[in-house]
């Protein structure tokens, strides 16, 4: 399209209209960080003819969505910092194991398989934290998640009976 053609002319699906419209909200915030209010949302939502109980429940389903990638960001932290504590292990292992080969003999000889077997075992292990699909990962994810939970009712359960014993 050229810029002197009559926009009036073309028909776009729903898909383009979202990627249009997402491209200048997101043009117009850059140039002004803006935020949005409830209220703008709501007013840009109505010229769009999009009904307020709809654009609840988008909000519903957008809230819930960016728990999840938080919930997510954070067991992938949680798994980055477990392999670096091994990671620090296998090192300071590895290291004595060497420095002690070496002291013994003035060469390296048995210690060198030890170290080629940790790094196999840590070659591993780093393909297993950095994968981030699969069913594996998922699998892995909701035994975390769960466990998360639970610590957290457990913690709210007995925030309450403390402060319950302090009345």
């Amino acid at each position: 399209m050229t810029e002197f053609e009559p926009h009036s002319l073309y028909s776009y699906s729903q898909e383009d209209v979202q990627r249009i419209l997402q491209l200048a909200i997101a043009r117009q915030a850059d140039d002004q960080n803006k935020e949005f209010s409830y209220e703008e949302i709501l007013e840009i939502a109505k010229e769009l003819d999009i009904s307020p109980d709809a654009l609840n429940l988008a909000e519903i389903d957008w809230r819930s969505q960016r728990s999840e990638i938080q919930q997510r960001q954070a067991f992938n932290s949680y798994r980055i910092g477990k392999f670096k504590k091994r990671l620090g292990n296998y090192a300071i292992i590895n290291g004595f194991l060497i420095l002690l080969d070496f002291i013994g003999g003035n060469t390296l000889s048995w210690s060198l398989y030890f170290l080629l077997f940790c790094s196999l075992t840590l070659g591993l292990d780093a393909w297993n934290t950095f994968q981030t699909k699969g069913e594996e990962y998922e699998m892995a994810f909701q035994k975390w998640y769960r466990k998360h939970q639970i610590k957290k009712t457990i913690n709210t359960v007995v925030n309450k009976w403390f402060k319950a014993w302090q009345i």
